[in-house]
């Protein structure tokens, strides 16, 4: 590895997804380097070449070794294995920071990472993604999940706000329960709209998504407003942060 100057890190991607190369671009923008992503589909190399112009595509081996701080936004079916896998056969840095971008994992399932001396943290972003740079300002928007060991939380808290977002600390345990609200409040919505959008196309509307936006927008504005601020915890790691 070779330490950036000032406290930058050099960064390594592992999943061109709709998630990896926006962190990316976020973090490239608070002035950290990103060194190498690794993709593997047309698609993906696409979305990492338009939000990473000039990052190499690198393998995992390569990746992992020149990366002081490696990222790794793969569905979650994938993470465990992948995480053994690279601690069996490239192996891990002492020192190393290892962030997963998965809700409803804490940094557990880091382990055989950490066993080689990798520091671990969990961050997730409470949105959905879109692949594109509107991520970036939509970051600015929502609070981000980050579960570490207390010694390195901070490290975890820094790199949310240089994404942009809130930090919200969880522990370990309550990572499943907040990954189910989120899912639940995704599914719910994206149903209904669904459901709205064909019913008002039968109609003949030409454009049902401008008649149902703001209707929805309005209807969210209003019924997060009428719940007291008591409701809700932003440091979850206290009593109970996609």
């Amino acid at each position: 590895m070779n330490p950036q100057r000032d406290g930058r890190l050099g960064i390594g991607i592992i999943g061109a997804g709709k998630v990896g190369p926006v962190l990316g671009a976020a973090l490239a923008g608070a002035g950290h380097a990103v060194v190498g992503i690794h993709a593997v589909s047309e698609k993906s190399i696409e979305r990492a070449e338009a939000m990473l112009p000039g990052v190499p595509i690198l393998d995992v081996p390569r990746l992992v070794e020149v990366s002081e701080l490696v990222i790794i936004a793969v569905p979650d079916d994938q993470l465990a294995d992948l995480v053994v896998g690279i601690a069996k056969t490239t192996g891990w840095q002492p020192g190393q920071i290892l962030l997963h971008t998965s809700a409803g994992f804490g940094t557990d399932v880091l382990i055989p990472a950490t066993a080689q001396g990798a520091i671990p943290l969990a961050l997730h972003p409470a949105m959905n993604f879109t692949g594109t740079s509107i991520d970036i300002a939509r970051l600015c928007e929502c609070y981000i999940a980050v579960t570490a060991p207390t010694p390195v939380l901070p490290i975890g808290q820094a790199l949310a706000v240089e994404l942009g977002g809130e930090p919200l600390v969880l522990a370990e345990d309550q990572r499943p329960a907040y990954a189910r609200a989120l899912k639940r409040a995704h599914d719910f919505s994206s149903q209904l709209v669904e459901e709205s959008l064909a019913e008002l196309s039968t109609l003949g509307i030409d454009n049902p998504a401008k008649v149902v936006a703001p209707v929805i927008r309005s209807t969210v504005e209003n019924t997060l407003g009428q719940v007291s601020p008591t409701h809700y915890v932003y440091d979850i790691s206290e009593e109970e942060q996609p």
